[in-house]
Protein backbone atom coordinates (compact mmCIF):
# COMPACT_ATOMS: atom_id res chain seq x y z
CA UNK A 1 0.00 0.00 0.00
CA UNK A 2 2.75 2.43 1.13
CA UNK A 3 4.44 1.73 -2.47
CA UNK A 4 1.33 2.65 -3.85
CA UNK A 5 1.08 6.01 -1.82
CA UNK A 6 4.85 7.33 -3.54
CA UNK A 7 4.30 6.23 -6.64
CA UNK A 8 3.89 9.75 -7.58
CA UNK A 9 7.28 10.59 -6.36
CA UNK A 10 8.54 7.53 -7.59
CA UNK A 11 7.42 8.32 -11.06
CA UNK A 12 9.55 11.77 -10.81
CA UNK A 13 12.52 10.19 -9.72
CA UNK A 14 12.42 7.80 -12.36
CA UNK A 15 12.53 10.15 -14.58
CA UNK A 16 15.56 11.76 -12.94
CA UNK A 17 17.16 8.46 -12.89
CA UNK A 18 16.59 8.05 -16.42
CA UNK A 19 18.64 11.44 -16.89
CA UNK A 20 21.61 11.02 -15.09
CA UNK A 21 23.57 9.04 -16.81
CA UNK A 22 26.30 9.92 -19.46
CA UNK A 23 30.09 8.88 -20.42
CA UNK A 24 31.14 10.77 -16.79
CA UNK A 25 28.82 13.95 -16.31
CA UNK A 26 27.72 15.96 -13.85
CA UNK A 27 24.16 16.15 -13.38
CA UNK A 28 22.57 19.86 -13.52
CA UNK A 29 20.90 20.26 -9.65
CA UNK A 30 20.88 23.92 -9.39
CA UNK A 31 17.02 24.25 -10.28
CA UNK A 32 16.58 21.75 -7.51
CA UNK A 33 18.58 23.74 -5.33
CA UNK A 34 16.41 26.62 -5.88
CA UNK A 35 13.15 25.16 -4.98
CA UNK A 36 14.44 23.45 -2.26
CA UNK A 37 16.17 26.35 -0.44
CA UNK A 38 13.07 28.37 -1.08
CA UNK A 39 11.32 25.23 0.76
CA UNK A 40 13.84 25.58 3.23
CA UNK A 41 12.04 28.36 5.21
CA UNK A 42 9.74 26.07 6.12
CA UNK A 43 10.05 24.74 9.54
CA UNK A 44 8.57 21.84 9.07
CA UNK A 45 10.01 20.45 5.72
CA UNK A 46 12.95 17.60 5.36
CA UNK A 47 15.45 20.41 3.91
CA UNK A 48 14.99 22.86 7.35
CA UNK A 49 15.77 19.57 9.43
CA UNK A 50 18.70 19.06 7.52
CA UNK A 51 20.02 22.91 7.56
CA UNK A 52 19.51 22.44 11.42
CA UNK A 53 21.19 19.30 11.76
CA UNK A 54 24.04 20.12 9.60
CA UNK A 55 23.84 20.16 5.91
CA UNK A 56 27.35 18.47 5.08
CA UNK A 57 28.40 17.75 8.73
CA UNK A 58 30.29 14.39 9.20
CA UNK A 59 27.61 12.11 8.69
CA UNK A 60 27.75 12.82 5.45
CA UNK A 61 30.83 13.13 4.42
CA UNK A 62 31.29 9.36 5.68
CA UNK A 63 28.53 8.45 3.31
CA UNK A 64 28.93 10.90 0.72
CA UNK A 65 32.95 8.96 0.19
CA UNK A 66 31.32 5.57 0.41
CA UNK A 67 29.01 6.79 -2.42
CA UNK A 68 32.17 8.24 -4.09
CA UNK A 69 33.41 4.01 -4.63
CA UNK A 70 30.34 2.86 -7.20
CA UNK A 71 30.80 5.91 -9.36
CA UNK A 72 34.34 5.46 -10.05
CA UNK A 73 33.25 1.52 -10.41
CA UNK A 74 30.94 2.40 -12.65
CA UNK A 75 33.56 3.81 -14.75
CA UNK A 76 35.23 1.14 -14.69
CA UNK A 77 32.51 -0.87 -15.78
CA UNK A 78 30.85 1.16 -18.83
CA UNK A 79 33.86 1.77 -20.35
CA UNK A 80 36.57 -1.11 -20.38
CA UNK A 81 36.09 -2.45 -23.30
CA UNK A 82 37.97 0.38 -24.74
CA UNK A 83 41.38 -2.13 -23.67
CA UNK A 84 39.20 -5.54 -23.58
CA UNK A 85 38.03 -5.17 -26.90
CA UNK A 86 40.49 -3.05 -28.55
CA UNK A 87 42.85 -3.91 -31.40
CA UNK A 88 46.30 -4.83 -31.38
CA UNK A 89 49.01 -3.06 -33.07
CA UNK A 90 50.32 -5.94 -35.83
CA UNK A 91 51.39 -6.49 -39.01
CA UNK A 92 51.49 -9.47 -41.58
CA UNK A 93 53.93 -11.95 -41.29
CA UNK A 94 56.26 -11.89 -43.63
CA UNK A 95 57.49 -15.73 -44.23
CA UNK A 96 60.77 -14.94 -46.18
CA UNK A 97 61.58 -12.72 -43.54
CA UNK A 98 60.70 -13.21 -40.33
CA UNK A 99 61.46 -15.48 -37.81
CA UNK A 100 60.73 -16.24 -34.05
CA UNK A 101 63.30 -13.31 -33.15
CA UNK A 102 62.73 -10.92 -35.03
CA UNK A 103 60.20 -7.72 -34.24
CA UNK A 104 57.63 -5.78 -34.98
CA UNK A 105 59.90 -3.05 -36.92
CA UNK A 106 62.46 -4.38 -39.00
CA UNK A 107 64.38 -2.98 -41.68
CA UNK A 108 62.77 -4.64 -44.44
CA UNK A 109 59.41 -3.72 -44.10
CA UNK A 110 59.57 -0.94 -46.49
CA UNK A 111 59.39 -3.51 -49.05
CA UNK A 112 57.65 -6.25 -47.75
CA UNK A 113 54.46 -4.20 -46.10
CA UNK A 114 52.73 -0.69 -47.02
CA UNK A 115 53.22 1.49 -45.29
CA UNK A 116 49.87 4.13 -44.62
CA UNK A 117 48.15 6.39 -42.15
CA UNK A 118 51.75 6.52 -40.41
CA UNK A 119 51.43 2.56 -39.79
CA UNK A 120 52.67 0.13 -40.95
CA UNK A 121 49.35 -2.01 -42.95
CA UNK A 122 47.91 -4.33 -40.29
CA UNK A 123 45.90 -6.69 -42.99
CA UNK A 124 48.00 -6.39 -46.47
CA UNK A 125 51.61 -7.00 -47.64
CA UNK A 126 53.41 -6.61 -50.66
CA UNK A 127 52.97 -10.62 -52.76
CA UNK A 128 56.26 -12.46 -53.17
CA UNK A 129 57.15 -13.05 -56.87
CA UNK A 130 58.68 -16.42 -55.98
CA UNK A 131 55.86 -17.78 -54.38
CA UNK A 132 54.67 -20.27 -57.49
CA UNK A 133 58.71 -21.56 -56.19
CA UNK A 134 58.43 -24.76 -54.15
CA UNK A 135 57.24 -24.21 -50.10
CA UNK A 136 60.49 -25.20 -48.89
CA UNK A 137 62.35 -22.79 -50.51
CA UNK A 138 60.86 -20.33 -47.80
CA UNK A 139 60.25 -23.12 -45.03
CA UNK A 140 63.13 -21.21 -43.24
CA UNK A 141 63.83 -16.96 -43.17
CA UNK A 142 66.87 -16.29 -45.86
CA UNK A 143 68.74 -13.11 -46.86
CA UNK A 144 68.95 -14.95 -50.34
CA UNK A 145 65.11 -14.55 -50.66
CA UNK A 146 64.25 -11.87 -47.96
CA UNK A 147 65.30 -9.05 -50.68
CA UNK A 148 63.48 -6.42 -52.61
CA UNK A 149 63.69 -7.93 -55.91
CA UNK A 150 61.38 -10.52 -54.67
CA UNK A 151 58.56 -8.56 -53.99
CA UNK A 152 56.05 -6.76 -56.60
CA UNK A 153 54.29 -3.50 -55.92
CA UNK A 154 50.46 -5.81 -55.83
CA UNK A 155 49.31 -6.43 -52.17
CA UNK A 156 47.84 -9.55 -50.69
CA UNK A 157 45.93 -10.30 -47.56
CA UNK A 158 47.65 -11.73 -44.17
CA UNK A 159 45.26 -14.16 -43.43
CA UNK A 160 45.56 -15.64 -40.19
CA UNK A 161 49.26 -14.73 -40.15
CA UNK A 162 50.19 -11.40 -37.91
CA UNK A 163 53.63 -10.25 -35.86
CA UNK A 164 52.14 -8.10 -33.02
CA UNK A 165 54.29 -5.21 -31.39
CA UNK A 166 53.55 -5.12 -27.87
CA UNK A 167 52.84 -8.40 -25.27
CA UNK A 168 49.27 -7.01 -24.85
CA UNK A 169 46.09 -9.60 -24.60
CA UNK A 170 42.74 -8.72 -25.45
CA UNK A 171 39.89 -10.58 -27.16
CA UNK A 172 41.50 -9.86 -30.27
CA UNK A 173 44.15 -11.65 -30.42
CA UNK A 174 42.50 -14.13 -28.56
CA UNK A 175 39.67 -14.94 -30.18
CA UNK A 176 41.39 -14.07 -33.69
CA UNK A 177 39.50 -10.88 -35.01
CA UNK A 178 41.66 -9.08 -37.04
CA UNK A 179 40.63 -7.27 -40.15
CA UNK A 180 37.36 -8.13 -41.74
CA UNK A 181 36.22 -9.12 -38.53
CA UNK A 182 37.43 -5.99 -36.57
CA UNK A 183 33.62 -4.46 -36.53
CA UNK A 184 32.77 -7.17 -33.95
CA UNK A 185 35.16 -5.45 -31.41
CA UNK A 186 33.59 -2.22 -32.49
CA UNK A 187 30.13 -4.10 -32.06
CA UNK A 188 31.50 -4.72 -28.10
CA UNK A 189 30.92 -1.03 -27.25
CA UNK A 190 27.45 -1.05 -29.26
CA UNK A 191 26.54 -3.77 -26.96
CA UNK A 192 27.53 -1.90 -23.68
CA UNK A 193 25.42 1.11 -24.57
CA UNK A 194 22.30 -0.77 -25.31
CA UNK A 195 22.71 -2.34 -22.28
CA UNK A 196 22.74 0.99 -20.19
CA UNK A 197 19.72 1.78 -22.88
CA UNK A 198 17.85 -0.94 -20.88
CA UNK A 199 19.05 -0.84 -17.49
CA UNK A 200 18.79 2.81 -16.53
CA UNK A 201 15.41 2.94 -16.71
CA UNK A 202 15.22 -0.48 -15.60
CA UNK A 203 17.67 0.64 -12.62
CA UNK A 204 15.17 3.72 -11.87
CA UNK A 205 12.15 1.43 -11.59
CA UNK A 206 13.74 -0.60 -8.83
CA UNK A 207 15.51 1.61 -7.00
CA UNK A 208 11.94 3.50 -6.39
CA UNK A 209 10.25 0.26 -5.72
CA UNK A 210 12.92 -1.46 -3.64
CA UNK A 211 14.85 1.60 -2.49
CA UNK A 212 18.15 3.90 -3.12
CA UNK A 213 20.69 1.23 -0.97
CA UNK A 214 19.37 -1.76 -1.48
CA UNK A 215 19.43 -1.45 -5.73
CA UNK A 216 23.07 0.16 -5.41
CA UNK A 217 24.37 -2.90 -3.39
CA UNK A 218 22.28 -5.46 -4.90
CA UNK A 219 23.34 -3.65 -8.39
CA UNK A 220 27.02 -3.42 -8.05
CA UNK A 221 27.40 -6.68 -6.60
CA UNK A 222 25.87 -8.62 -9.68
CA UNK A 223 27.63 -5.98 -11.79
CA UNK A 224 30.65 -7.21 -10.27
CA UNK A 225 29.70 -11.41 -10.95
CA UNK A 226 28.68 -10.35 -14.98
CA UNK A 227 32.31 -8.98 -15.13
CA UNK A 228 34.38 -12.13 -13.60
CA UNK A 229 32.02 -14.36 -15.49
CA UNK A 230 32.85 -12.27 -18.18
CA UNK A 231 36.69 -12.90 -17.78
CA UNK A 232 36.62 -16.67 -18.32
CA UNK A 233 34.48 -16.03 -21.32
CA UNK A 234 35.38 -19.39 -23.63
CA UNK A 235 34.15 -17.27 -26.96
CA UNK A 236 33.46 -14.13 -28.08
CA UNK A 237 29.86 -14.68 -28.02
CA UNK A 238 30.03 -15.54 -24.58
CA UNK A 239 31.89 -12.18 -23.55
CA UNK A 240 29.30 -10.00 -25.55
CA UNK A 241 26.37 -11.86 -23.61
CA UNK A 242 27.90 -10.68 -20.79
CA UNK A 243 28.76 -7.63 -21.53
CA UNK A 244 25.34 -6.88 -22.01
CA UNK A 245 24.23 -8.18 -18.81
CA UNK A 246 26.85 -6.21 -17.14
CA UNK A 247 25.28 -3.01 -18.27
CA UNK A 248 21.64 -3.73 -17.84
CA UNK A 249 22.72 -4.28 -14.20
CA UNK A 250 25.14 -2.13 -13.46
CA UNK A 251 24.52 1.05 -15.16
CA UNK A 252 22.05 1.98 -12.50
CA UNK A 253 24.92 2.60 -10.25
CA UNK A 254 25.54 6.57 -11.41
CA UNK A 255 22.02 7.64 -10.77
CA UNK A 256 21.57 6.00 -8.08
CA UNK A 257 24.61 6.88 -6.12
CA UNK A 258 23.72 10.25 -7.46
CA UNK A 259 20.54 10.43 -5.82
CA UNK A 260 21.90 8.84 -2.82
CA UNK A 261 24.41 11.35 -2.68
CA UNK A 262 22.34 14.67 -3.30
CA UNK A 263 19.64 13.64 -1.35
CA UNK A 264 22.09 13.01 2.05
CA UNK A 265 23.14 16.77 2.10
CA UNK A 266 21.30 20.41 2.58
CA UNK A 267 20.29 22.73 0.11
CA UNK A 268 22.65 25.10 -0.10
CA UNK A 269 25.48 22.34 -0.72
CA UNK A 270 23.53 20.41 -3.32
CA UNK A 271 25.15 22.27 -6.25
CA UNK A 272 29.01 21.14 -5.16
CA UNK A 273 27.90 18.03 -4.13
CA UNK A 274 26.64 17.01 -7.30
CA UNK A 275 29.66 18.21 -8.87
CA UNK A 276 31.96 16.92 -6.92
CA UNK A 277 30.70 13.03 -6.75
CA UNK A 278 30.57 13.27 -10.53
CA UNK A 279 34.73 14.40 -10.66
CA UNK A 280 34.68 10.75 -9.46
CA UNK A 281 33.20 9.23 -12.65
CA UNK A 282 36.14 11.37 -14.76
CA UNK A 283 38.64 10.47 -12.23
CA UNK A 284 37.48 6.12 -12.70
CA UNK A 285 38.30 6.72 -16.31
CA UNK A 286 41.95 8.02 -15.68
CA UNK A 287 42.78 5.53 -12.98
CA UNK A 288 41.00 2.84 -15.72
CA UNK A 289 43.81 4.01 -18.12
CA UNK A 290 46.67 3.80 -15.53
CA UNK A 291 45.12 0.51 -14.52
CA UNK A 292 45.13 -1.05 -17.96
CA UNK A 293 48.84 -0.31 -18.53
CA UNK A 294 50.48 -2.27 -16.00
CA UNK A 295 47.66 -5.14 -16.28
CA UNK A 296 47.78 -5.81 -20.36
CA UNK A 297 46.02 -9.03 -20.11
CA UNK A 298 42.10 -8.80 -20.27
CA UNK A 299 41.31 -11.26 -17.92
CA UNK A 300 43.33 -10.61 -15.28
CA UNK A 301 41.96 -6.74 -16.44
CA UNK A 302 38.36 -7.63 -15.53
CA UNK A 303 39.52 -9.33 -12.74
CA UNK A 304 41.26 -6.65 -10.89
CA UNK A 305 38.18 -4.24 -12.16
CA UNK A 306 35.62 -6.36 -10.78
CA UNK A 307 36.50 -8.12 -8.14
CA UNK A 308 36.66 -5.94 -5.62
CA UNK A 309 33.23 -4.19 -6.94
CA UNK A 310 31.64 -7.71 -5.13
CA UNK A 311 32.05 -5.84 -2.03
CA UNK A 312 29.37 -2.97 -2.59
CA UNK A 313 26.95 -5.59 -1.13
CA UNK A 314 27.93 -4.55 2.40
CA UNK A 315 26.27 -0.69 1.56
CA UNK A 316 23.23 -2.86 2.67
CA UNK A 317 24.45 -2.48 6.54
CA UNK A 318 26.91 0.58 6.53
CA UNK A 319 25.13 2.86 4.05
CA UNK A 320 21.74 4.84 5.23
CA UNK A 321 18.78 4.62 3.34
CA UNK A 322 17.36 7.67 1.60
CA UNK A 323 15.00 9.64 3.40
CA UNK A 324 13.18 10.72 1.16
CA UNK A 325 12.63 7.77 -0.51
CA UNK A 326 11.51 6.69 2.95
CA UNK A 327 8.60 9.41 3.58
CA UNK A 328 7.53 8.50 0.28
CA UNK A 329 7.03 5.01 0.87
CA UNK A 330 5.14 5.84 3.91
CA UNK A 331 8.37 4.40 6.33
CA UNK A 332 8.34 7.02 8.85
CA UNK A 333 10.20 5.30 11.61
CA UNK A 334 12.62 4.44 9.63
CA UNK A 335 13.23 7.93 8.36
CA UNK A 336 13.19 9.69 11.88
CA UNK A 337 15.82 6.94 12.80
CA UNK A 338 18.04 8.15 9.99
CA UNK A 339 17.29 11.74 10.79
CA UNK A 340 18.49 11.21 14.28
CA UNK A 341 21.31 9.56 13.74
CA UNK A 342 22.52 12.11 11.48
CA UNK A 343 22.05 14.15 14.07
CA UNK A 344 23.60 12.45 16.50
CA UNK A 345 26.95 12.21 14.73
CA UNK A 346 26.83 15.72 12.94
CA UNK A 347 26.55 16.57 17.36
CA UNK A 348 23.16 18.68 16.18
CA UNK A 349 20.27 19.11 18.38
CA UNK A 350 16.90 17.67 16.49
CA UNK A 351 13.66 18.52 18.53
CA UNK A 352 11.29 15.77 18.17
CA UNK A 353 8.40 18.29 17.37
CA UNK A 354 10.09 19.16 14.56
CA UNK A 355 10.41 15.85 13.32
CA UNK A 356 7.01 14.98 14.32
CA UNK A 357 5.75 17.23 12.40
CA UNK A 358 7.58 16.51 9.71
CA UNK A 359 5.99 12.82 9.45
CA UNK A 360 2.52 14.22 10.52
CA UNK A 361 2.71 16.32 6.91
CA UNK A 362 4.55 13.84 5.04
CA UNK A 363 1.56 11.36 6.42
CA UNK A 364 -0.87 13.89 5.17
CA UNK A 365 0.40 14.76 1.58
CA UNK A 366 0.99 10.45 0.56
CA UNK A 367 -3.29 10.06 1.61
CA UNK A 368 -3.59 13.20 -1.27
CA UNK A 369 -0.77 11.73 -3.77
CA UNK A 370 -3.17 10.77 -6.52
CA UNK A 371 -1.55 9.94 -10.12
CA UNK A 372 -1.66 12.59 -12.53
CA UNK A 373 -2.12 12.19 -16.27
CA UNK A 374 0.82 14.46 -17.43
CA UNK A 375 0.09 16.49 -20.65
CA UNK A 376 2.39 15.25 -22.95
CA UNK A 377 0.55 15.84 -26.35
CA UNK A 378 -0.09 19.10 -25.19
CA UNK A 379 3.21 19.75 -24.68
CA UNK A 380 4.69 18.21 -27.67
CA UNK A 381 1.93 20.81 -29.64
CA UNK A 382 3.37 23.76 -27.78
CA UNK A 383 7.42 22.93 -27.57
CA UNK A 384 7.69 20.60 -30.76
CA UNK A 385 10.35 22.35 -31.86
CA UNK A 386 12.47 23.15 -28.57
CA UNK A 387 12.07 19.39 -28.14
CA UNK A 388 13.45 18.11 -31.11
CA UNK A 389 16.46 20.85 -30.52
CA UNK A 390 16.98 19.52 -27.39
CA UNK A 391 17.08 15.63 -28.49
CA UNK A 392 19.53 16.72 -31.45
CA UNK A 393 21.91 18.33 -28.68
CA UNK A 394 21.96 15.14 -26.34
CA UNK A 395 22.51 12.74 -29.04
CA UNK A 396 25.46 15.11 -30.59
CA UNK A 397 26.81 15.33 -26.94
CA UNK A 398 26.35 11.73 -26.22
CA UNK A 399 28.36 10.78 -29.73
CA UNK A 400 30.97 13.35 -29.32
CA UNK A 401 31.67 12.46 -26.14
CA UNK A 402 31.90 9.44 -26.12
CA UNK A 403 33.39 9.09 -29.49
CA UNK A 404 36.60 11.16 -28.34
CA UNK A 405 36.82 8.99 -25.28
CA UNK A 406 37.10 5.91 -27.35
CA UNK A 407 38.85 7.90 -30.26
CA UNK A 408 41.47 8.80 -27.66
CA UNK A 409 43.57 5.53 -27.77
CA UNK A 410 43.90 5.96 -31.60
CA UNK A 411 46.17 9.54 -31.41
CA UNK A 412 49.39 8.00 -31.37
CA UNK A 413 52.12 7.68 -28.03
CA UNK A 414 50.98 5.56 -25.67
CA UNK A 415 47.16 4.57 -25.38
CA UNK A 416 47.17 4.22 -21.68
CA UNK A 417 48.82 8.22 -21.10
CA UNK A 418 46.18 9.50 -23.99
CA UNK A 419 42.58 7.64 -22.08
CA UNK A 420 44.51 9.03 -19.15
CA UNK A 421 44.67 12.51 -19.89
CA UNK A 422 41.15 12.30 -21.49
CA UNK A 423 39.86 11.15 -17.76
CA UNK A 424 41.93 13.93 -16.09
CA UNK A 425 40.91 16.86 -18.67
CA UNK A 426 37.27 16.42 -17.91
CA UNK A 427 37.57 17.66 -14.24
CA UNK A 428 37.89 21.13 -15.04
CA UNK A 429 35.03 20.60 -17.98
CA UNK A 430 33.28 19.84 -15.08
CA UNK A 431 34.01 22.64 -13.20
CA UNK A 432 33.89 25.40 -15.68
CA UNK A 433 30.60 25.58 -16.31
CA UNK A 434 29.91 26.73 -12.47
CA UNK A 435 31.70 30.07 -13.23
CA UNK A 436 30.31 30.74 -16.54
CA UNK A 437 26.78 30.08 -16.78
CA UNK A 438 25.66 32.44 -14.69
CA UNK A 439 28.10 35.15 -16.24
CA UNK A 440 27.32 34.55 -19.40
CA UNK A 441 23.82 32.63 -19.48
CA UNK A 442 22.50 29.36 -20.03
CA UNK A 443 22.44 29.56 -23.70
CA UNK A 444 25.65 31.90 -25.05
CA UNK A 445 28.12 29.00 -22.67
CA UNK A 446 26.16 25.56 -24.22
CA UNK A 447 27.17 27.90 -27.72
CA UNK A 448 30.87 28.72 -27.08
CA UNK A 449 31.39 25.69 -25.89
CA UNK A 450 30.22 23.41 -28.49
CA UNK A 451 32.06 25.88 -31.51
CA UNK A 452 35.25 25.05 -29.42
CA UNK A 453 34.82 21.62 -29.65
CA UNK A 454 34.12 21.88 -33.63
CA UNK A 455 37.09 24.57 -34.16
CA UNK A 456 39.52 22.14 -32.13
CA UNK A 457 38.00 18.69 -33.78
CA UNK A 458 38.74 20.48 -37.39
CA UNK A 459 41.78 21.85 -36.31
CA UNK A 460 43.30 18.46 -35.65
CA UNK A 461 42.06 17.13 -38.65
CA UNK A 462 44.06 20.04 -40.54
CA UNK A 463 47.30 19.53 -38.32
CA UNK A 464 47.62 15.97 -38.98
CA UNK A 465 48.95 13.00 -36.67
CA UNK A 466 52.39 13.81 -37.43
CA UNK A 467 52.35 16.47 -35.05
CA UNK A 468 51.34 14.55 -31.83
CA UNK A 469 51.54 17.09 -29.56
CA UNK A 470 49.35 19.57 -31.60
CA UNK A 471 46.57 16.54 -32.03
CA UNK A 472 46.60 15.81 -28.72
CA UNK A 473 46.71 19.13 -27.28
CA UNK A 474 43.38 20.19 -29.67
CA UNK A 475 41.98 16.25 -28.76
CA UNK A 476 41.99 17.06 -24.92
CA UNK A 477 40.64 20.90 -25.40
CA UNK A 478 37.87 19.51 -27.45
CA UNK A 479 37.11 17.17 -25.25
CA UNK A 480 37.43 19.40 -22.00
CA UNK A 481 34.93 22.05 -24.20
CA UNK A 482 32.44 18.97 -24.57
CA UNK A 483 32.18 17.83 -21.07
CA UNK A 484 31.51 21.52 -20.35
CA UNK A 485 28.93 21.78 -22.58
CA UNK A 486 27.35 18.44 -21.09
CA UNK A 487 27.08 19.98 -17.68
CA UNK A 488 25.74 23.00 -18.60
CA UNK A 489 23.16 20.64 -21.35
CA UNK A 490 22.03 19.00 -17.81
CA UNK A 491 21.63 22.31 -16.49
CA UNK A 492 19.82 24.28 -18.97
CA UNK A 493 17.64 21.39 -20.48
CA UNK A 494 15.97 21.38 -16.67
CA UNK A 495 15.23 24.45 -17.02
CA UNK A 496 13.52 25.12 -20.37
CA UNK A 497 10.33 22.68 -19.65
CA UNK A 498 6.83 23.07 -17.48
CA UNK A 499 7.14 21.18 -13.92
CA UNK A 500 4.52 18.60 -14.99
CA UNK A 501 6.40 17.40 -17.75
CA UNK A 502 9.82 18.16 -16.61
CA UNK A 503 10.79 14.97 -15.99
CA UNK A 504 9.04 13.11 -18.87
CA UNK A 505 10.83 15.47 -21.63
CA UNK A 506 14.01 15.06 -19.91
CA UNK A 507 13.86 11.36 -20.23
CA UNK A 508 12.77 11.18 -23.96
CA UNK A 509 15.63 14.04 -24.73
CA UNK A 510 18.37 11.46 -22.47
CA UNK A 511 16.65 8.39 -24.09
CA UNK A 512 16.69 9.79 -27.68
CA UNK A 513 20.58 11.07 -26.50
CA UNK A 514 21.83 7.39 -25.91
CA UNK A 515 21.33 6.76 -29.63
CA UNK A 516 24.33 8.66 -29.84
CA UNK A 517 26.29 6.63 -27.22
CA UNK A 518 25.31 3.36 -29.34
CA UNK A 519 26.58 4.72 -32.58
CA UNK A 520 30.11 6.47 -31.07
CA UNK A 521 32.16 3.08 -31.14
CA UNK A 522 31.56 2.80 -34.18
CA UNK A 523 33.37 5.86 -35.49
CA UNK A 524 36.86 4.30 -34.71
CA UNK A 525 35.90 2.28 -38.07
CA UNK A 526 35.40 5.44 -40.11
CA UNK A 527 39.47 6.26 -39.52
CA UNK A 528 39.85 2.92 -41.60
CA UNK A 529 39.17 4.86 -44.89
CA UNK A 530 40.14 8.05 -43.83
CA UNK A 531 42.20 8.85 -40.96
CA UNK A 532 40.27 12.07 -39.51
CA UNK A 533 36.89 11.12 -40.62
CA UNK A 534 35.90 10.81 -36.86
CA UNK A 535 37.34 14.54 -35.73
CA UNK A 536 35.38 15.93 -38.91
CA UNK A 537 32.08 14.13 -38.13
CA UNK A 538 32.42 15.36 -34.83
CA UNK A 539 33.18 18.98 -35.79
CA UNK A 540 30.46 19.31 -38.06
CA UNK A 541 27.62 18.01 -35.78
CA UNK A 542 29.47 19.91 -32.49
CA UNK A 543 29.29 23.48 -34.91
CA UNK A 544 25.45 22.42 -36.53
CA UNK A 545 24.23 21.86 -32.62
CA UNK A 546 25.94 24.71 -31.25
CA UNK A 547 24.39 27.32 -33.57
CA UNK A 548 21.11 25.55 -33.16
CA UNK A 549 21.68 25.87 -29.26
CA UNK A 550 21.03 29.60 -29.98
CA UNK A 551 17.15 29.06 -30.52
CA UNK A 552 17.02 27.92 -27.00
CA UNK A 553 15.46 30.73 -24.45
CA UNK A 554 17.71 32.05 -21.66
CA UNK A 555 17.01 30.62 -18.08
CA UNK A 556 19.63 32.45 -16.59
CA UNK A 557 18.29 34.24 -13.12
CA UNK A 558 14.99 33.39 -14.15
CA UNK A 559 11.90 32.00 -12.51
CA UNK A 560 11.31 28.42 -13.44
CA UNK A 561 8.59 27.51 -15.64
CA UNK A 562 5.42 25.93 -13.97
CA UNK A 563 2.90 25.73 -16.91
CA UNK A 564 2.99 25.50 -20.55
CA UNK A 565 2.26 29.08 -20.43
CA UNK A 566 5.23 30.37 -18.53
CA UNK A 567 7.53 28.07 -20.48
CA UNK A 568 6.65 29.63 -23.77
CA UNK A 569 7.06 32.76 -22.31
CA UNK A 570 10.43 32.44 -20.88
CA UNK A 571 11.87 34.62 -23.04
CA UNK A 572 10.05 37.69 -21.37
CA UNK A 573 9.88 35.62 -17.85
CA UNK A 574 10.92 38.28 -14.92
CA UNK A 575 14.01 37.40 -13.27
CA UNK A 576 14.66 36.18 -9.95
CA UNK A 577 15.56 38.56 -7.34
CA UNK A 578 17.16 36.37 -4.70
CA UNK A 579 17.74 37.64 -1.10
CA UNK A 580 21.08 36.87 -1.46
CA UNK A 581 20.93 39.46 -4.26
CA UNK A 582 19.14 42.06 -2.63
CA UNK A 583 21.50 42.12 0.26
CA UNK A 584 24.28 42.86 -1.79
CA UNK A 585 22.32 45.63 -3.49
CA UNK A 586 21.46 47.18 0.28
CA UNK A 587 24.85 46.84 1.20
CA UNK A 588 26.51 49.68 -0.88
CA UNK A 589 23.32 51.96 0.20
CA UNK A 590 24.20 51.69 3.93
CA UNK A 591 27.88 52.19 3.41
CA UNK A 592 26.93 55.20 1.86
Amino acid sequence: MSGKKGSGTAAADAGNDNLRRSNGHAIGTATEAEHVEAAAGEDNSLDAILVRIGQFGRFQIINYVLLCVPMVFNAFFSISYVFTASTVEHRCNITQCDSPASSYEESWLNFTVPYKNSAWDSCNRYVNLLESESSSVFSTPSSDVCAAEYFGNSTESCGTDFKFRDEEKTISTEFGIFCKDEWKLSLVGTINNVGQFVGIPLGGFFADRYGRRNMLAVAGALSALMGIIRSVSSNYYMFLCFEFLDMVVGSTLFPTAFLLAIELVGPKRRVAAATIITIFYAIGEACLGILAAHVQNWRWLLRCLYAPAILQIVFLWILPESVRWLLSQGEEKRAAEVLRRAARINRRPLPEAQVDELLANNRQKLQQANESQYPIMQAARFFVWRIANCCFCWFTHTLIALGLSLNSVNLGGSKYNNFMLNGFVQIPGLLLPLIIMDRIGRRYSLCASMLLCAICMGASAAVGSDDYAGSLTLFLIGKLAITCSFQILYFFTSEIFPTNVRNSLLSVCSMIGRIGSMLAPQTPLLAKYYEHAPSILFATFALVSGFLTLGFPETADKVLPTTMEDARDLDTARQLRTDEEDEEQETPRRLC
